[in-house]
């Protein structure tokens, strides 16, 4: 028979003793008695009796989409051995997973070329323009500016080059130029945003952020984003959690490399310390989140002293290029640009999963004639260098290149137009390329028209531009998606189109 208990007892043994632990039950004393085992096991904890609104949603209503996270981390609960792994991965949002479907590209290294590159006097050769240089153009304001460089086929495709990158012509088979992308709007600011996040006005993630974000990276103790030089909003990770938003790195040759990456080293506390209070603000956040709320600026924070904590062992190693061979040294060229895209590859070797560097002065309103050659030069034997060293370490194919600006220029002289001429910003026809990664090289996508005022033939905008990168990592662009404000949000907006042309 049921041992009966006054229900005042039974009231105050579940208050008191929850599941045996309650400092209460110590002090009060409590006797013991025969259904005491069975309210321990099945009682709720005291406080877990109170919840806020904000605790009782989360604790009731969230439940299946935590159950989704398996999915999203690429966990199958069915496989040998996924209950031992599946703590580790969920416990990780930085962890390797797996793409939508098989690819060769696992890294990316973007080269940016802020200020809008020629296109007519790089990639794009256009012999009718010349003809009429100094001329009107139909449907052109000004006169024509015809290119004052030659092109000359290279490679085995055959494919025409700018004499201003001899070095990267060397390399055009392995290269797949798009000679007809465009864009929205040619400001600098607004275009720069674009071509990074997608978007031309709110605030999004950043291209880097996306590619951690659904990938993840395969170094814990480097971060997965890196980038070196460049504006902050080119490396946010917007409504993304902070852990995906990009590490920059003000790099340059021969810098101090304790100047490198600032405040990861603790000059007043040994690293037994610093991991032990580091350990303790994590537990206090999460005691915080358990009794409260959780806060993503503050897991965002704690984040950050934990890679800053890990990169100590390691960061600072992979900027010290002095660990290269003098050969690898003078391949790249012994320039504060070589020496980035050198520190580029090292991070990649070292599981960096999106490095991007910056290379600006392409904004050439004037004096064209002798600032191209010394703005391409400064990349082409580095650019060039990078796609040989990646080919010859095995590296080419699992680490996407991609070299462009965020738009392109006129074919008329500028407005300011004289002597030194320049040319304005243009956003209907622009240049880029890109070269590994599964890319199929040795070839020229699109067209212009026959002036290069405009891209007319296999357009690509950058919404298609970014769907490509993404299917090169492996992701259909439309189902890499984040859940913000009742939203799904993905890169490419509501737009873009694989670009198969050029992919192997």
């Amino acid at each position: 028979m049921p041992v009966k208990m006054p229900m005042k007892q039974v009231l105050f043994d579940i208050v008191s003793c929850g599941k045996g632990n309650h400092p209460t039950a110590d002090i009060m004393k409590i006797p013991q008695h025969p259904t005491e085992k069975y309210i321990r096991e099945h009682s709720p904890l005291f406080q877990e009796l109170i919840h806020t609104r904000r605790q009782f949603l989360t604790r009731t209503g969230m439940g299946f989409g935590a159950m989704s996270l398996a999915a999203v981390f690429g966990i199958n609960p069915w496989a040998e051995g996924a209950p031992a792994t599946a703590v580790a991965k969920l416990a990780s949002p930085l962890a390797p997973k797996q793409p939508h479907f098989p690819v060769k590209a696992k890294h990316v290294i973007h080269i940016f070329a802020s200020g809008g590159p020629t296109h007519v006097d790089t990639w794009d050769p256009k012999p009718e323009l010349s003809k009429f240089d100094g001329k009107t153009i139909p449907g052109q304001d000004g006169v024509a500016y015809g290119s004052p460089f030659k092109f000359n086929k290279s490679g085995k495709s055959g494919i025409e080059v700018s004499e201003v990158f001899p070095k990267l012509a060397e390399c055009i088979d392995d290269i797949a130029v798009i000679r007809s992308l465009w864009t929205d709007i040619p400001a600098h600011e607004v275009a720069q945003r674009f071509m990074h996040t997608g978007a031309l006005q709110l605030p999004k993630p950043s291209l880097g952020s996306w590619a951690v974000y659904g990938l993840g990276t395969d170094n814990q103790n480097m971060p997965g984003f890196v980038t070196i030089g460049g504006r902050p909003e080119w490396r946010q990770s917007s409504f993304l959690p902070g852990m995906y938003q990009g590490v920059n790195v003000n790099y340059s040759r021969g810098m101090n490399l304790d100047d490198v990456i600032l405040n990861i080293r603790n000059q007043f506390s040994p690293m037994e310390r610093q991991r032990r209070q580091i350990d303790l603000a994590k537990k206090l956040n999460e005691m915080h989140a358990k009794q409260l709320q959780s806060d993503a600026q503050l897991e965002a924070r704690i984040e950050a002293f934990e890679m800053a904590f890990k990169m100590q062992s390691e960061a600072t190693e992979a900027f010290d290029i002095n660990k290269e061979p003098d050969t690898i040294q003078e391949m790249y060229g012994k320039t504060d640009m070589g020496s980035k895209l050198l520190v580029a590859r090292r991070l990649v070797e070292r599981g960096v999963r999106f490095v991007q560097v910056e290379h600006g002065g392409w904004d050439m309103h004037g004096g064209l004639e002798t600032s191209l050659p010394r703005t391409a030069g400064a990349i082409d034997t580095p650019a060039a260098a990078l796609i040989k060293d990646l080919k010859q370490r095995g590296l080419l194919d699992e680490t996407l290149i991609v070299w462009g600006g965020e738009f392109g220029r006129t074919v008329t002289k500028d407005r300011n137009g004289n002597d030194a001429a320049g040319r304005d910003h243009n956003g209907r026809a622009m240049c880029a390329w890109v070269a590994g990664g599964g890319v199929k090289g040795g070839q020229a996508y699109g067209a212009t028209d026959e002036f290069g005022a405009k891209a007319v033939e296999n357009k690509v905008h950058v919404h298609d531009l970014h769907a490509t990168i993404l299917a090169l990592l492996g992701f259909d662009h439309e189902k890499l998606t984040y859940r913000y404000n009742g939203r799904d949000f993905r890169l490419t907006d509501n737009y873009g189109k694989v670009v198969k042309s050029l992919i192997a």
